[in-house]
């Protein structure tokens, strides 16, 4: 069947979406919420496990309709940034949703209050949410009292909160212009951006420049936003909690210790020389002395060629179907729901995510498609994220996220299997020789960029404690860009501007390690299924099918995976040491 890049509906969260029916799904939430206060009377260490366990039901109960009406809220304003009822509503749920925690939070802190022994007997009865009961006690270390959590949680809707979605409003609205084969044009920073990949240098050149004159014209409020948002991220976490460092909150709630955590930076800064090399080679094939940073990303064939959004969503969907026919079934059930936006419109969020909602319903796909090979590994990227959350959907919406270290596994293993389907059809080798390279791109992009991003990131929270300017953050952002890149890549002044152009710095400090621990995760298991072939198959869907329920340690482990050792890291740049090797003799 042909698919058209249309807007998603949100009617499985709420049908109609109007004020009335909005008001009916608050009212049934608030008695969710009130059925789980009327709890906190009956706490006591020695509850009766039948009595706890209809506790844990309410609980999942609540937090179902909350997160119904959160996610609703979100896929509305992420549609429309600009639109002030989106946004007002978004606003408001935010500010509910911290009330709720508010109500609530008595649970939480009697939890972690209990003895060791007694908490052992409850999580024993507790099935399925017994690692999310673990996992909070896993803070207890760091929990305040009741009074001071409801002052942050309070003070996180209007400040964290508010200043991510500010960030988000002004960047959304920010318009670039562009002259492409004589005519100036209009752009979405996405559509801008899509130049980043064209065959012409001077056009590559002028993309990323206008991209960094409209985020330099900014850059002192941009700066700002950032510098506040992670002060009150250290002040909370480190000044009150008493956390070791910014990094540790993220490590807890992945459930990684701060250990693995180093080693897997280790490895990608000690390996930095692996993507120069790559880099080196593809100048080489450029016909250039040495790549500039705008030429990383550049294709080595110049190829215009364009990509309809129907075959490139059909593409995906018969690679998925040959790896497993469940697989392929669950990503057209994602479209056949109308939970894809591929539309490119104003004021539409830029770049792509999924969000699982729901147990039992289909993720929604955000995706703005501009028919390039890369929008087609965008859609194979995105739809694995869906069939993750698809998988884990038979546990409660309290664990069925997959935690952030295995969140990228699918993803990235569905663009990895696209691009094996796309090179073994590929007669010509000069194509499987382009497609190989921009798999070594989005290795790059994944592994190397998003390793020292985070590597930025523990900096930037030295930086900001210290008092430095804005301009002082700036070029010493473009100092550890000039390290990782060696003598391989010329970086220009304007890349100093790059930090206050990630979104992710600003509303999830530190998730970007999780891209690179997830690609580097599924270089291993790709290579065991390439050895194993079809009995692999449902060993990997059963780590997808865990979803937020078991700590990635444990999950991993099944597989056979030690992440506290150097030397499995180490052998995901070994895959790609050998991927370049292999382009090398094509050429």
């Amino acid at each position: 069947m042909p698919y058209t890049p249309t807007r998603w509906t949100l009617d499985a969260l709420i049908p109609g979406g109007d004020q009335a029916a909005i008001d009916r799904a608050l009212a049934a939430h608030d008695k969710t919420v009130k059925k789980v206060e009327a709890w906190r009377k009956k706490l006591k260490p020695t509850i009766a496990v039948k009595d706890f366990q209809a506790l844990l039901r309410d609980y999942e109960t609540m937090t179902h309709a909350g997160r119904r009406l959160f996610v609703y809220a979100a896929l509305r304003f992420y549609a429309d940034t600009q639109d002030s009822a989106a946004l007002a509503l978004f606003s408001q749920i935010q500010a509910r949703a911290a009330e709720v925690q508010n109500r609530t939070l008595f649970f939480s802190l009697w939890w972690k209050a209990l003895d060791d022994q007694r908490a052992a007997r409850l999580m024993a009865a507790a099935g399925d949410l017994r690692y999310w009961l673990e996992q909070l006690r896993n803070f207890k270390p760091y929990t305040l009292s009741e009074a001071e959590e409801k002052v942050i949680n309070l003070k996180d809707v209007t400040g964290f909160q508010a200043l991510d979605n500010l960030y988000d409003m002004l960047t959304s609205g920010f318009e670039f212009t562009l002259e492409v084969d004589g005519e100036r044009r209009t752009l979405t920073r996405d559509a801008l951006m899509a130049y980043a990949y064209h065959p012409d240098p001077d056009l590559r050149r002028a993309a990323y420049q206008e991209l960094y004159r409209v985020y330099s014209a900014q850059a002192p409020v941009l700066a700002q936003v950032y510098r506040s948002m992670m002060t009150d991220w250290r002040n909370e976490n480190v000044g009150l909690r008493r956390f070791k460092s910014p990094i540790a909150v993220r490590n807890l709630a992945n459930n990684l210790p701060d250990k693995v955590v180093d080693t897997l930076l280790d490895v990608i800064r000690r390996n930095a020389g692996v993507f120069q090399r790559y880099f080196k080679l593809k100048a080489r094939w450029l016909g250039l002395e040495q790549l500039r940073r705008y030429d990383i990303y550049a294709p080595l064939a110049k190829s215009d060629r364009k990509i309809a959004y129907s075959d490139g969503v059909q593409m995906v969907l018969d690679t998925f179907q040959a790896f497993s026919p469940r697989v392929g079934q669950l990503a057209r059930q994602v479209f056949a729901d109308g939970h894809v936006d591929a539309e490119l419109r104003p004021g539409k969020r830029g770049g792509a995510f999924c969000y699982g909602a729901l147990p039992g319903l289909s993720p929604w796909v955000l995706i703005n498609y501009n028919g390039q090979a890369r929008d087609v590994a965008t859609i194979a990227h995105e739809l694995g994220h869906a069939i993750h959350y698809l998988l884990a959907g038979d546990h409660p919406t309290l664990v069925f996220d997959a935690s952030l270290p295995l969140a990228e596994t699918a993803s990235v293993f569905s663009e990895m299997l696209l691009t094996e389907k796309l090179v073994a059809q590929e007669p010509d080798p000069a194509v499987r020789r382009d497609l190989l390279a921009g798999a070594l791109d989005d290795a790059y992009a994944t592994v190397g960029r998003q390793g020292f991003f985070a590597l930025w990131e523990k900096e930037a929270h030295t930086l900001i404690a210290q008092g430095k300017t804005t301009d002082e953050m700036a070029a010493r952002y473009l100092e550890t860009l000039r390290e990782q890149f060696g003598d391989a890549v010329q970086v220009s002044d304007e890349f100093k501007w790059e930090w206050v152009a990630v979104p992710h710095f600003y509303g999830t400090p530190f998730y970007v390690y999780a891209y690179a621990f997830g690609q580097l995760l599924v270089l291993a298991l790709y290579e065991r299924y390439k050895r194993e072939g079809a009995s692999f198959i449902p060993r990997y869907l059963k780590i997808l099918s865990y979803g937020g329920s078991e700590a990635p340690a444990r999950i991993l482990k099944e597989a056979g995976i030690n992440i506290a050792s150097a030397q499995f890291w180490q052998g995901g740049f070994d895959v790609i040491s050998r991927m370049i090797n292999e382009l090398e003799q094509l050429h």
